[in-house]
């Protein structure tokens, strides 16, 4: 298939709403740790419980959204969740320009934030897939892959040029907005939706109901080691970004625009591999894609925690930063793809809710880990410790090789596609 190929229409409104939203995000990308840093002085400790805080209370209320997103139909869901993130990040940049600004309303809205990407993303998953044909959610997944890059290229040099010519919180604002955009993206999509599953008690969410994305992955033998590694890789991943952000704005004294330009160079291997990903599914397969590609992507980190300050350190922080992001493009959207099979169609909500809370709680759980020990040792030390571990990651991508024998994959599609 080619790259140019057509989806339709409905998939172009909802591509144009998810690549506002991903530049408007690519311009607000590490603005909580910014102002932490650069407004409120926090220090390493107050970062890193700032991230993990956000995400483990954003994930405890997503838990039940899951199910409600499953039993409703998708596209208000995802409507609403947009409007939900305007209203809680525009309220930043109002309680600044007030003069009230504080570290708990950070917080607040961080919670909010998360859990409300948690259930877009699973009603967004959900939707996808019954808007595009099986043998083209490889392609849909590509480029949303792709558009997320191209928005974290061109988003931190600009986000970090409106700090420095219009504010701390200009971006936070700009984040926003791209929220109330796509909402209308959304909502121009127009095509009529599938009805949702019917629950055997409509009118109360069941126990069960909240515990069923996680008994479908964990169930499953391929996506079980997929699920724990993509939680532990994502999770150290993470930890280490409010100590970068620490070492490099704190102690290294590198301007907000350098630091921007560090993560925005080299998301174009963002592009290159979510170009590649198609390709090299075709010509290896997709199990040996997983199993490169997520191996590879566990070993770049480990390279940050030896930055040092100028263009030496801004060059090798570029360099890592490219061949993880260049991984991590090929391996997303094949996972993203294979977990959609995996799925049957009255599950995906509460499967993506599932895994998308577990990713969080996770990010969370080791960022303020991360963050004490950071505090105790200091930033080098953690990512050090963070880059090793993520070492011993590859190790579950080879239980789940070994599980497959040649053709079961092929079985498992059949069975488990409704």
């Amino acid at each position: 298939m080619a790259s140019g190929r057509s989806l339709g229409r409905p998939f172009a409104w909802l591509w144009a709403a998810y690549a506002v939203s991903a530049y408007g995000s690519g311009v607000g990308l590490g603005a909580f740790s910014l102002i932490a840093v650069l407004v409120l002085h926090a220090g390493p400790v107050e970062v890193s419980a700032l991230a993990a805080a956000g995400l483990a209370v954003g994930a405890l209320v997503a838990v039940p959204l899951g199910p409600w997103v499953e039993f409703h139909r998708k596209r208000p869901v995802m409507i609403a969740m947009d409007l939900v993130r305007f209203a809680a990040l525009a309220s930043v940049p109002a309680a600044f320009a007030l003069g009230r600004l504080g570290f708990a309303q950070l917080l607040v809205v961080a919670v909010v934030v998360a859990a409300a990407k948690i259930a877009f993303n699973a009603a967004s998953g959900a939707h996808l897939k019954a808007l595009v044909r099986p043998e083209d959610l490889l392609v849909a997944n590509s480029r949303f892959e792709a558009t997320t890059w191209t928005a974290t290229v061109l988003g931190p040099p600009l986000g970090g040029a409106a700090i420095g010519l219009f504010g701390p919180v200009t971006t936070i604002l700009a984040d926003a907005v791209s929220y109330l955009l796509s909402a209308l993206g959304i909502r121009a999509i127009g095509r009529t939706e599938p009805a949702p599953p019917v629950r055997a008690a409509a009118s109360r969410l069941r126990a069960g109901d909240l515990l069923d994305g996680w008994r479908h992955i964990l169930g499953h033998p391929r996506l079980r080691p997929l699920f724990l590694n993509t939680l532990l890789v994502n999770g150290w991943i993470m930890a280490g970004e409010p100590l970068i952000a620490v070492l490099m704005l704190g102690r290294l004294g590198f301007p907000p625009w350098q630091y921007g330009l560090a993560f925005a160079v080299p998301c174009l291997g963002g592009l290159v591999g979510s170009r590649l990903a198609r390709r090299l599914v075709g010509r290896f397969g997709r199990q040996r894609v997983l199993t490169v590609a997520g191996t590879l992507r566990a070993c770049w980190p480990l390279g940050l925690a030896f930055v040092q300050p100028g263009t030496a350190g801004l060059v090798l922080v570029i360099a890592v930063e490219f061949g993880l992001i260049t991984c991590c493009a090929i391996f997303n959207p094949v996972l993203a793809t294979y977990r959609l099979e995996q799925t049957p169609t009255d599950r995906i909500a509460r499967t993506l809710s599932a895994w998308s809370v577990s990713s969080s709680a996770a990010i969370a759980v080791l960022t303020a880990l991360w963050g004490l020990l950071a505090g105790l040792t200091g930033p080098r030390t953690a990512l050090v410790v963070a880059g090793l571990l993520l070492w011993t990651t590859p190790l579950l991508l080879r239980r789940t090789t070994a599980r497959t024998r040649p053709g079961n994959e092929a079985r498992m599609i059949v069975s488990s596609t409704p």
